[in-house]
């Protein structure tokens, strides 16, 4: 089209320019021979090349252009597809369920439609059922693009070095890590300091397994050396697959001698990760926000009730994650013409990757899948939702009795609303 239209700008002129109906048709043969357009339509060219013209349509509109020179595509008027009552049932589904990505989204969707026809959110008789089918993960980031932007949150780290055992903890980098049978854990704490590092605040243990993405959430009233290793405890205590080795950042609450002695002791090689080297602690790292920044913010929990708030909190999420959240693994990794190029597995749940390995006992994927008949991920997001609230009610009690102490609460509320708003009476 380009040297169409470059024959047409060379000829317009010289066609005009001839005295005679019989020179305008030797040179109109001419256009017509290199361009192979229609003759009338190479003579229209031919006299208004250049000129403005309004045209009409196939669907009646009339449409302004410039004769001989390349306009504007108009965008197809095709009908949107994925309309607004597809959007909020993925937003709603999507805040249920963590605000997860798309693919790992749209491994789950197959077990969500069900229980929302239980739960009279669908019928299968709406349009959007067939569409929710049908969804792909490129669709569905692009729906709830603008909505996860809304959301981003951001921390700060609480990791202290540790000199007392470094030099006997053997290095081991993210690469170097076994991922290919279950049992390998990595760990690390998060801290709920409420934007203040300073004084008594409680953490959170999070360890992952490798192989699966299995996660294990655990409240810690402080990061003390006896609270870090009751952790642990814990997570041995829950985890399907008994732990073969654990791999930590440099963190004294891990590098300390009642932890190492204990395991060595359970004969559980300990590793750690390069000082000032995230990345060898990728997997657990992601997790700690994924899981547990989005879980219960960026509030200080410091006291008693919060902490055992926080562990019911994780019981629940836990089986949530574990048994109905899609991860996906990567599979391969290289560089092609400058680019790094990235092979992901298909999504699936710690829980499926478990019950698909070879490696793990039968007794353990039988309780896995008697486990898995009985849970309701809709019933656990909400049971999660409800201790959330508590939570933060607890939060914005105790921030408002800092502000406005006093005998009561609610004489508290009272200063406070009249300070807020100074021209409304108290009752």
């Amino acid at each position: 089209m380009e040297q169409k239209r470059a024959v047409s700008a060379k000829m317009a002129s010289k066609y005009r320019g001839q005295p005679g109906r019989k020179a305008r048709g030797q040179v109109l043969d001419q256009v017509v021979e290199l361009t192979q357009y229609n003759r009338h339509y190479a003579a229209w060219v031919l006299r208004h090349l250049g000129k403005t013209r309004l045209v009409q349509a196939l669907d009646g509109t009339l449409v302004k252009l410039v004769v001989g020179r390349r306009n504007r595509r108009r965008a197809a008027a095709r009908p949107r597809k994925y309309d607004e009552p597809v959007k909020r049932l993925l937003l709603y589904l999507w805040d249920c369920f963590d605000q997860m990505c798309g693919k790992r989204l749209a491994a789950l969707l197959p077990q969500l439609l069900p229980l929302l026809l239980k739960y009279n959110k669908l019928k299968r008789s709406d349009p959007a059922y067939q569409k929710l089918l049908q969804i792909s993960p490129a669709t569905i980031d692009r729906l709830l693009k603008a909505e996860r932007a809304r959301r981003r949150l951001k921390g700060i780290a609480h990791t202290r070095p540790s000199t007392a055992l470094k030099n006997s903890v053997p290095v081991v980098t993210s690469s170097e890590l076994n991922r290919q049978e279950p049992g390998h854990y990595q760990i690390d704490l998060v801290g709920h300091d409420g934007g203040n590092p300073n004084g008594h605040f409680a953490f959170t243990l999070t360890a992952v397994e490798l192989f699966s993405g299995w996660v294990e959430p655990c409240s810690l009233l402080n990061r003390a050396h006896r609270w870090s290793k009751e952790g642990i405890l814990k997570v041995q205590q829950h985890s399907p697959v008994p732990l073969k080795s654990l791999h930590s950042d440099n963190d004294s609450s891990f590098l300390n001698e009642p932890l190492q002695r204990w395991c060595a002791q359970q004969s559980i090689p300990f590793r750690r990760g390069r000082p000032y080297h995230s990345n060898d602690t990728c997997y657990v790292e992601q997790k700690n926000y994924n899981i547990v920044r989005q879980a219960v913010g960026y509030a200080r929990y410091e006291t008693q009730e919060e902490v055992a708030l926080l562990g019911q909190l994780y019981e629940k999420l836990r089986l949530l994650i574990n048994f109905f959240y899609p991860s996906m693994k990567l599979l391969e990794k290289k560089r092609v013409n400058g680019r790094i190029r990235k092979r992901y597995e298909k999504a699936k749940t710690p829980a499926a990757r478990l019950l698909e390995s070879d490696a793990v006992a039968a007794s353990t994927k039988r309780r896995l899948r008697q486990q898995m008949r009985v849970l309701d991920p809709l019933q656990l997001r909400r049971q999660i939702s409800q201790i959330q609230g508590r939570l933060l009610k607890l939060v914005r009690s105790k921030n408002l009795k800092v502000l406005y102490p006093g005998p009561s609460y609610p004489e508290a509320h009272q200063r406070m609303e009249a300070r807020l708003f100074p021209a409304r009476k108290s009752s």
